[in-house]
């Protein structure tokens, strides 16, 4: 059973639905892989009882030669920023949990618990996916490592001494480390593209509308995106095709038709252009991340796609824009965390309702989310507005008309996920610029609004400071391009394993 939980997303429905294999053995051999492998911290919560009982009733529907859906029996793992209705929520954060018998804020198991599910985790349920629980995360989706979890990182797989990156730790380290067969997380700014590409998986960050945010808690609500991490593309692309779609609850969600991802990814790559953008090119990209990244787009070349530079002149200010426009709107969004309407509440000995807030948030916050509350309350605030939230708008405009610019000429554009490989745990947490430059190459596509996906094209050279890491190479398409991008990535994968 544990060989079967390997098996692409696709192959293993279709065996649930013939009944060559059984969803509650799968469901319980996923839930030992959890357990053996503990020691990652990849969940918040294990959701056992209920994906016993749903894995079950599968059996039952089965049996009774019921149709099933499309996702029949995967073990598929749920960021914990997701609203579910059994299990709890908690952002990572100890805001929404409550408070222990010493006064103290609560741990993941006593979070808070939504009284409806995110509409992708709905749909997920309605494709018959079997949830196997919630996973760790930067709080709040603040961060690029998983060290702003407020219960602890999650650990990369491959060498448990490294980040599985970030903000959504847990999810990359759940399919890495084999405990789901797919998952889905959040992407901000790169919270999926980075840590699929730490991690050695596929990462989907879809363009913004193609997956309804409701119940998504938000971050930056002109930003965040849901999207599915795999270990391979099919798989990723017949999750995503399972969550994408317009939803009345979600007036951001497109009404632009969903395409066969499934189809995509066997269509010929041969008519596409590629670009290569030389801004991603720069000083300090790890010489052998570049080497890997151009060697993958080299074999679409010989495959017969026509690869030409293209120019992304404002990316320079990807970094100063995103974390003005960010944080601007998690100062908003995060004001409901007040000690009033649900989770964690500290009383003052003595004070007024402020002295509650005050008391509240300081106990229930972390470090990283405290900084960008007050960083993005001050670009909002009078005086400051103009100079540095309005730049930013402007500057994200620049960024967006880059890139429309650029697939006027090309199809899709490939690029670095990431300047480095997985790096150390702790390396970076202390400097928070240098934490934030981990994202560079992911921010510009996520204020842009377009299609990205992040999948592996080979690892470094083990060497005395390091073993040999994966290389995540970033594919860019327009808005609502998913399909190219599905095409593209199929290809790489295929060059890269023959």
């Amino acid at each position: 059973m544990a060989k079967a939980l390997d098996l692409p997303v696709a192959e293993l429905a279709a065996a649930v639905k013939k009944g060559e294999l059984s969803a509650a053995e799968l469901a319980r051999g996923a839930l030992e892989r959890i357990r053996e492998k503990a020691s990652l911290d990849a969940f918040l919560h294990v959701s056992e009882e209920p994906v016993l009982k749903a894995a079950a009733e599968l059996d039952r529907r089965r049996a009774k030669g019921e149709t099933l859906g499309a996702l029949a029996g995967v073990p598929i793992a749920i960021k914990d920023a997701l609203c579910t209705t059994d299990a709890p929520t908690t952002c990572a954060s100890r805001i929404l949990t409550r408070r222990g018998a010493d006064g103290r804020p609560g741990n993941a198991a006593a979070g808070w618990r939504p009284p409806y599910d995110a509409t992708a985790v709905a749909r997920l349920r309605a494709a018959d996916a079997l949830l196997v629980g919630k996973t760790n995360m930067d709080e709040f989706a603040m961060g690029s490592s998983g060290e702003n979890s407020a219960f602890g990182p999650a650990k990369n797989p491959l060498d448990p001494t490294r980040t599985p990156g970030g903000s959504s730790s847990g999810s990359a380290v759940a399919v890495a480390g084999g405990m789901s067969s797919a998952s889905l997380g959040s992407d901000t700014g790169g919270s999926i593209r980075q840590p699929a590409a730490f991690c050695g998986i596929v990462g989907i960050k879809p363009s913004y509308g193609r997956v309804s945010r409701y119940g998504l808690v938000a971050f930056a609500s002109s930003l965040d995106q849901i999207g599915p991490f795999a270990r391979d593309v099919r798989s990723a692309a017949h999750v995503l095709q399972a969550i994408a779609g317009a939803d009345a609850r979600d007036s951001t969600a497109a009404s632009v038709a969903v395409g066969d991802y499934a189809a995509a990814c066997e269509r010929d790559v041969r008519p596409l252009r590629i670009g290569l953008p030389e801004e991603y090119f720069a000083e300090g990209l790890d010489p052998e991340v570049a080497e890997r990244v151009r060697a993958a787009v080299s074999r679409l070349e010989r495959e017969g796609c026509a690869v030409r530079p293209v120019k992304l002149p404002h990316t320079r200010y990807g970094v100063a824009t995103y974390y003005v426009v960010a944080t601007a709107e998690a100062s908003s969004n995060l004001a409901r965390f007040d000690g009033v309407r649900f989770g964690l509440r500290v009383e003052p000995e003595r004070g007024n309702l402020n002295a509650m807030y005050g008391a509240t948030r300081d106990a229930g916050f972390g470090a990283e989310v405290k900084r960008r509350i007050l960083l993005g309350t001050y670009v909002l605030s009078a005086g400051y507005y103009d100079a540095y939230y309005r730049k930013a708008q402007q500057a994200r405009t620049l960024i967006r008309r880059d890139f429309e610019e650029a697939f006027r000429d090309v199809d899709v554009i490939a690029a670095p996920t990431a300047p480095m490989p997985a790096f150390r745990l702790g390396e970076k947490i202390d400097d928070p610029l240098a934490m934030y430059l981990a994202d560079i190459y992911t921010l510009p596509a996520s204020l842009a609004g377009i299609a990205g996906l992040t999948l592996p094209c080979g690892n470094t050279r083990a060497r005395a400071d390091r073993p040999a890491l994966p290389v995540g190479l970033q594919l860019l398409a327009p808005a609502f391009g998913e399909e190219k991008l599905l095409t593209v990535a199929a290809a790489v994968e295929r060059l890269c394993r023959s």
